[in-house]
């Protein structure tokens, strides 16, 4: 990998042959009480037995679930600023994130990156980091439990996603939403997170069916007072499928890189099936991102929805009460057609994804607040005109947006 800086609070190179002064760093920042000794993890997974795993995707990091003693934050005694005694201990359900030891692409670089900004952040829709653990070989990341585990665990899988109700979508994608536009523009000291791995894999789902980013491994700060608002980088990480296309070709890196991918998130959770999914394949190799625009601009997005969006609403294309109401819809797919344009100018900014979600959740619960013509029904991409069963049809005011 390529040497470069990544911007920080104070900038440091972590991507060169030089070690990464991880020592130094806690002390700084005053972290060493998140430190969680190998042996208590080893215990509590049985030696990281298959029996605790509840993640492992291809040669990345290897999830579990368990039992573990960690710093207690919340019950903390203070004296003029400084600990008191010991450091308190609580225990409880966990999830342990354990790295490669040996990867082409994965390391240590990403595990201080995920220390650095999940002490950073602090969002109900982004997971917290309870502990981490540094021995040996070993890389490990203790985080709250995310009892319902991951949303890729639910695409493609119909009897998972039976549970996914429309609303229970929409409320997973507001969570993610809010947290992105926290990443972008609501931070303290004016900083802006990219996250750069906006996937259904980074998104857990809590007991309470509440969505939250869990990965930050790729995660970069943008520049302050940047002219383009922009960070050229040399390398393209990311999964594939839900990799900014203007990115993957200019190296340049913007918020809009993160709406991309989470356009691509999007469009998963109408479809019901992985971006990766063969039947999107076999259309585009960039996977189901430009397989949906094209839809959208043929009028054959309706075959691609979920159908157990559909059951819900019996077969009377979706003018029923119950499951997905039509309005409700043709927001989501406005916007997740807007969030996955070619090109980074051309997408929205995160808090009109949040407004525009939480109307189409508004819609769900309240009914929807306009009439459509009877026969008016359609997308207008452009200046054409495409047919569709289930979507009200509005004159096109700007070139190459989808309009209602």
């Amino acid at each position: 990998m390529g040497c470069y800086t990544l911007y920080r609070a104070e900038p440091i190179c972590l991507f060169c042959n030089s070690p990464f002064p991880f020592v130094t760093y806690l002390q700084e920042n005053k972290l060493g009480h998140l430190k969680i000794h190998l042996n208590d993890i080893k215990s509590a997974t049985h030696n990281f037995s298959e029996t605790y795993t509840i993640a492992s995707w291809c040669e990345d990091y290897i999830l579990y679930r368990a039992e573990v003693h960690y710093f207690d934050k919340e019950n903390l005694l203070y004296q003029k600023g400084k600990y008191e005694g010991e450091h308190l201990k609580g225990q409880s359900t966990v999830v342990l994130k354990r790295y490669p030891s040996v990867h082409d692409l994965y390391g240590e670089e990403e595990f201080f990156t995920e220390i650095e900004m999940l002490t950073l952040v602090k969002h109900p829709n982004i997971v917290n980091l309870l502990g981490f653990c540094v021995e040996d070989s070993e890389m490990v990341l203790v985080t709250e439990n995310i009892s319902n585990g991951y949303l890729i665990d639910y695409l493609g899988n119909a009897n998972r996603m039976h549970i996914l109700t429309w609303e229970k979508r929409l409320k997973i994608c507001i969570n993610v939403a809010h947290a992105l536009n926290y990443l972008h523009y609501e931070m303290e000291d004016q900083k802006i997170i990219i996250n750069r791995d906006i996937t259904s894999y980074s998104i857990g789902l809590d007991e309470n069916w509440g969505a939250k980013i869990v990965d930050f491994w790729f995660s970069v700060f943008l520049p302050p007072n940047q002219e383009d608002e922009a960070l050229y980088l040399n390398n393209n990480i990311g999964r594939p499928f839900n990799k900014d296309p203007q990115y993957e070709k200019t190296h340049r890196l913007k918020r809009e890189t993160d709406v991309y991918s989470f356009g691509v998130v999007l469009f998963e959770i109408l479809c019901g099936r992985r971006a990766s999914d063969p039947i999107y394949m076999k259309e585009n190799v960039r996977g189901l991102g430009p397989v949906a625009r094209q839809s959208i601009r043929m009028g054959t997005l309706e075959g691609m929805i979920d159908p157990i969006l559909k059951e819900e609403t019996g077969e009377n294309n979706f003018v029923l009460n119950k499951g997905p109401n039509k309005d409700s819809l043709l927001t989501f797919m406005k916007i997740a057609y807007e969030c996955v344009a070619e090109t980074q100018d051309q997408r929205p900014k995160m808090k009109v994804v949040v407004k525009e979600l939480e109307k189409a959740l508004s819609y769900q619960v309240n009914g929807s607040a306009r009439k459509t013509k009877k026969g008016s029904r359609g997308f207008v991409v452009g200046k054409k005109k495409v047919k569709t069963r289930i979507i009200p049809l509005a004159k096109s005011t700007r070139r190459n947006e989808v309009d209602f």
